[in-house]
């Protein structure tokens, strides 16, 4: 039978040296929380089979913020420690192969999981290192002597093991003592650990300075991309229609399967249009009951959740709603605030249009009303 191998990230830390509001777990790097990148980062790898995520108590509601609409299992209560949080953790993987990760390492190559990989084949554990490239020297009032750093490494996560190897370990650690990692703790249990080659960008984040650092690189490494929206819809009776996610009074409404709103339908295609995933009838299909009379604001939003999930970045957004009736104008700054508010951007980066078609057409005869839209998003470079 094929091995299993789980990954476990450890998110239960308050961050208090990066700064901000909130754990840097849960701050937005590139649109993101660096939590969501290395989940993606992981469970992008064909090879892991199981993702946990051990987090602070009272971290719940972060949590779920961060993860969006990823799938994962429940997130795994930390203890007051790291050592207790990733023994949490351990308890509840459920692979042969066991990779322990920091979430303040959001950027993991493949070739590193790669390599790992490949030593614990033959070893029980096994951790990424990089050379020390800076001289290092005692510390104390003054400079003090150099120390030699020929044979010294800096080890980063995440960290492979057997599971039952290192849970053994971690069982037989004492537990009045702490750990600076996992490799301390199996090489304290006997466990032969390896090294592999590292990565710079497996750098932690730690400090404010990091975190700049780390969206300039991400920002330098994403590309743009614009796509259209166009939607339709005829009027039918009623009293009243919704535009741009706005009810607008009216002596008619617009007739469609879901609420008919034809801007919101228009942006949501352009937005879909951005990362190539079809339009709104794929993902919301007109024949399927559930979306009678839905709000299509749930569109919008789940097209917005698609590209938050690739990493990317809405730019702008542009949206001309085409009609002799009912007049826009005065509901122009409600429709850009509320677009504003479901896209999560501020309204300046938010374009609201109206115009005729002096009577020509179909809108111009007063059978509907039409709405295109455009949308810039950014994208990071392996979505090209």
């Amino acid at each position: 039978m094929q091995s299993r191998t789980s990954a476990l990230i450890v998110a239960a830390g308050s961050g208090t040296r990066a700064g901000g509001d909130i754990p840097k777990q849960y701050a937005s790097i590139a649109g993101k929380a660096v939590l969501a990148h290395a989940i993606d980062a992981l469970a992008a790898h064909p090879r892991i089979d199981d993702i946990r995520v051990v987090i602070g108590a009272g971290q719940e509601a972060l949590y779920a913020e961060a993860i969006g609409g990823r799938r994962l299992a429940e997130p795994i209560i930390g203890g007051a420690t790291r050592r207790e949080s990733v023994a949490n953790g351990l308890a509840a993987a459920n692979g042969d192969y066991v990779l322990i990760h920091d979430a303040a390492r959001p950027f993991l190559p493949f070739e590193v999981i790669d390599r790992l990989l490949a030593a614990i084949g033959e070893n029980p554990g096994a951790v990424p290192v990089l050379p020390v490239a800076d001289t290092l020297a005692e510390a104390g009032g003054t400079l003090g002597a150099t120390v030699p750093r020929e044979k010294l490494v800096r080890v980063q996560t995440p960290q492979a093991f057997h599971t039952d190897a290192i849970l053994a370990a971690h069982r037989a650690w004492d537990p009045h003592r702490e750990a600076t990692d996992d490799a301390q703790i199996a090489r304290a249990a006997g466990l032969v650990v390896a090294m592999v080659e590292g990565s710079p960008t497996l750098d932690k984040l730690t400090y404010p300075a990091d975190f700049a650092a780390a969206e300039r690189r991400l920002a330098a490494a994403m590309v743009s991309r614009t796509a259209l929206g166009f939607d339709v819809h005829g009027f039918t009776e009623g009293d009243g229609l919704w535009i741009g996610g706005v009810r607008i009074p009216h002596s008619r409404a617009l007739a469609g399967h879901s609420d008919a709103d034809v801007g919101l339908h228009a942006l949501t295609d352009a937005l879909l249009g951005t990362i190539g995933d079809g339009d709104i009838g794929t993902h919301f299909p007109p024949s399927d009951p559930q979306w009678r009379g839905a709000s299509s604001d749930r569109f919008l939003i789940h097209a917005r959740n698609l590209i938050t999930a690739r990493g990317g970045r809405i730019d702008h957004v542009d949206l001309t709603i085409i009609c002799e009736e009912p007049k826009i104008g005065p509901h122009r700054g409600a429709i850009r605030a509320r677009i504003a508010e479901l896209l999560g951007l501020p309204e300046v980066k938010i374009s609201i249009k109206a115009t005729t078609t002096e009577g020509l057409g179909f809108t111009g005869r007063r059978e509907g009303v039409a709405a295109q839209a455009l949308a810039t998003v950014r994208l990071p470079e392996t979505e090209k």
